[in-house]
This record gives C-alpha cells, structure tokens and sequence, in this order.
C-alpha cells in the first residue's frame, strides 16, 4: 500500500524521520519512538482493514442470541467475515479506498468498537495482537527509513486468497530502492516478492 501511495509513504518517512534523526544512524527504534509514530500506527490500521490477517473468525455460540429478529440458539457455528465486514460503509466510508487518515483519534469518535477486529475481539482476542502490532511499527519504519518502495502490480492485478491467514497467490512484486537521508540513491531495482505481508 505504500508503494502504491507515494504520498502517504512520503508522510510516514517524514514522521519517522523526525523521531529517529535523534538517535544515530545504526541505532534502533525504541518501544518509546513507537508510540510517537501516530501517522505510521494509522497506516497499519487501515492495511489491516483492507487486508485483515484472519479474513474470518469461526465462533460456537454460548448462549441463544438474536441476530437481526432472527433467534440463533446456543451452540451454533458462526462465521464472521472481517474483510466483509472491514468494508461495511456506514462505518468506513468509501471502503475500497486506502485512508489511514480515518484512524485518526477525532475520526474514530462515535465508530462501533467492533466494526474494526482485525484480530478479534472480546475475551478470545488474539493475545499477540499488541507485540505483533509493535513489531510492524519497528519493521516498517525500519523499511522507510532506508528505502523508497515502489509497488509494480496495482490493487486490481493481486489474486487474494484467505486460508488460515490472508495473502496473495501471486506474491507482492515491489522495487526497493536505496534511499540516502537527504535524497533516493537511483541504484539498480531489486524486485522482492513477499508472500504474506502488506507494506
């Protein structure tokens, strides 16, 4: 998604440049210059509402529930689609489009809390959700830092496939160029392909 918005991956750059310009160069990122990375922490959100790690949640239910005026008893299988339901337009206007500004703290006033589970919800949540969203947070940054992605497939050319996680059939094919910290170093284009996660 970043190398698809040049401008949206510029903002990030630019906040994580300024939270690491005060470190020295091969020093890492703390938990503490995570938590000031606002805009980075919105991006992943909206990539996770488009493209949710589990695209469905399988549940028994505990007790008889009313679902719509319909009764469904206790001890029935459901099934809750997060990348349907990751793009239900009464809370996410224009849900095909990539806005990590909608994650913004005024922009979520008023949201259902379960209209967004990208990692479940409730009692039976995933227990990794804040380590692994902390290491996307380094990960990424990390990336940004020191290269300038370019996506070569738009949106449309991806074969998604949701099994045990969501991930592309065909694989992400980008160019990561070396980027210097006043300017992009034009080296020759290394083509990687990752096979599960989005940038």
């Amino acid at each position: 998604m970043l190398g698809l918005h040049p401008d949206i991956q510029t903002r990030v750059r630019e906040e994580v440049d300024s939270v690491m310009d005060l470190h020295s160069d091969d020093e890492d990122c703390t938990i503490d210059d995570t938590k000031q990375m606002k805009y980075l922490e919105c991006v992943l959100k909206e990539v996770q509402r488009l493209y949710p790690t589990a695209p469905f949640i399988g549940r028994e239910l505990s007790e008889d529930t009313v679902i719509n005026g319909y009764l469904v008893p206790k001890g029935t299988s459901c099934g809750i689609f997060t990348y349907i339901l990751h793009r239900d337009p009464v809370s996410f206007p224009n849900p095909e489009q990539f806005i990590p500004d909608r994650f913004l703290p005024d922009n979520c006033v008023g949201r259902h809390p379960y209209c967004y589970i990208p990692f479940s919800a409730g009692p039976r949540n995933c227990i990794g959700q804040k380590f692994a969203f902390l290491e996307q947070k380094i990960v990424v940054s990390k990336i940004v830092r020191n290269f300038h992605i370019s996506a070569v497939d738009q949106r449309d050319k991806l074969y998604i496939v949701g099994e045990m996680v969501l991930r592309t059939r065909n694989g992400l094919k980008l160019i990561i160029t070396e980027r210097n910290r006043n300017k992009v170093v034009k080296t020759e284009p290394k083509t990687d392909c990752l096979s599960s996660k989005s940038l």
